[in-house]
């Protein structure tokens, strides 16, 4: 069984600034780090991996810097790594990521299951994953808690909502996304990590999947018109009394005279 874990390296978000005047924002000159909610899906991927005998492939979109977060999961156990760049693909908004990443899958050919994380911390978008599975026509289960059953053709999941989960049983191959609670990610082994350093990367360019521009990079569908840094929070407010129960009632008053209760 081929697993296949879509993977976005992100910067790291503390170090990440907006320049209202250029309306821009301007990204760490760092590596930066594999997406936090994609180190599940490679942990799911490898697990799957250990029972079925299966093979862990993983894939990232990006500049030649995204290799260390390719290399990351090759350290953990992932067998292959795929490296799509190219100048073309700078600016792509989810969907044009999901239309190139859908091409590199068609290119790749043999897979069971796609998986990604639920989201990026970087543009928290959620996107990518079902515009994986809408170009490629194929099922796709979100928010994944957990692989109850995995069988050659087809497998049962537990998808979270916000009452609980849903068991959704569905042919493969499919697309997943994945939640943290799914499992607990490994960390490399140090012998992980030299061999890691020696597996060759496969990189892709555009030309190489059949692309041409359209629709993806600058050409993308979504244009960024405004970028500005989140208003900041008011001052906090500090409740005061000489007992418990005066703090109590003082805070019961403010909350009534704000209408919030």
């Amino acid at each position: 069984m081929n697993i296949v874990v879509l993977i976005k390296q992100v910067p790291e978000i503390a170090l990440i600034k907006v320049n209202e005047a250029e309306n821009k924002i301007e990204l760490p000159q760092g590596p930066g780090v594999v997406n936090p909610f994609d180190e599940y899906a490679v942990e799911e991927a490898l697990r799957i991996k250990e029972k079925t005998s299966g093979k862990c492939i993983v894939m990232a979109m990006g500049r030649e810097r995204t290799e260390s977060a390719l290399r990351e999961c090759l350290a953990l156990g992932a067998d292959e790594a795929f490296l799509l760049t190219d100048e073309v693909f700078e600016g792509s908004d989810p969907q044009a990521t999901g239309k190139i990443l859908a091409a590199a899958l068609k290119k790749l050919g043999e897979f069971d299951i796609i998986l990604a994380g639920k989201q990026a911390i970087d543009s928290d978008s959620s996107q990518v994953p079902g515009a994986v599975a809408a170009i490629l026509s194929l099922p796709q289960v979100m928010f994944v808690k957990k692989f109850e059953a995995v069988d050659k053709d087809k497998t049962v999941v537990f998808r979270m909502t916000e009452e609980g989960y849903d068991v959704i049983e569905t042919r493969l191959p499919a697309v997943f996304s994945v939640v943290k609670e799914i499992n607990e990610p490994r960390l490399p082994s140090l012998k992980g990590k030299m061999m890691a350093k020696k597996k060759e990367i496969t990189r892709w360019s555009a030309a190489d999947l059949g692309l041409d521009g359209s629709g993806i990079g600058q050409n993308s569908q979504t244009k960024t018109l405004k970028v500005a840094p989140p208003p900041a929070r008011p001052q906090g407010e500090f409740i005061e009394g000489d007992s418990a129960e005066e703090i109590a009632n003082n805070l019961f008053d403010k909350l009534r005279e704000k209408q919030i209760i």
